[in-house]
């Protein structure tokens, strides 16, 4: 009779064990997808992972100004749409230049991050030139300058790593080629003398 109980308690524990993780699993999903609809549900705040970067910002001002919309109203939209400190700026910048403020005066208190921004558009609402060029040649020249960094933080890696490689190869090396051979000539040595 303990015998039975004993297989019902084993058999319950592996069920428990094996289904766990589906139900883990399916937790997960059901989880993220009730973000997914926090996050775009009409009147709800969007779920914000951190400030956008600033090429994803001179992107959507591009698609805004290309579709027509003006600096300003594209600012205010993309702030709109961002969210954050980021956003907030660009949508009190919009603003202001729509009430007459100036462009640099617009901008006072904006961080510093959105000064390529600042400074992409600068030509469109002081001199009127078209924007979109200044916005796609500005976000090459922000991708050239994260590939550089990129590159020269590889380098650097690269050259900490060398160290550390060494103290994990060479042992393994001497232990693994040389030792034994060394130890085959020497028992030959030892042993033939």
């Amino acid at each position: 009779m303990s015998v039975d109980w004993l297989l019902v308690a084993a058999l319950s524990c592996g069920f428990l064990v094996a289904a766990s993780p589906w139900c883990l699993a399916r937790a997960g999903v059901r989880a993220r997808l009730g973000d997914l609809a926090v996050a775009t549900a009409p009147g709800r705040e969007p779920a914000t992972g951190g400030p956008v970067e600033i090429g994803v910002l001179l992107e959507l001002l591009g698609a805004a100004v290309r579709a027509g919309t003006s600096v300003p109203r594209a600012l205010e939209a993309v702030g709109q749409a961002v969210g954050g400190p980021d956003g907030v700026a660009l949508h009190r910048a919009g603003a202001a230049v729509v009430l007459g403020a100036g462009w640099a005066e617009a901008w006072s208190g904006a961080p510093a991050r959105l000064d390529v921004v600042r400074a992409a558009l600068a030509p469109a609402w002081e001199q009127g030139a078209a924007p979109g060029e200044s916005l796609r040649v500005a976000g090459e020249q922000l991708r050239r300058d994260q590939q550089a960094a990129a590159r020269q933080a590889a380098a650097r890696l690269a050259v900490h790593l060398v160290l550390p490689l060494g103290v994990c190869f060479l042992p393994a090396f001497v232990l693994i080629g040389l030792l034994p051979v060394l130890l085959s000539l020497g028992g030959g040595v030892l042993g033939g003398g």
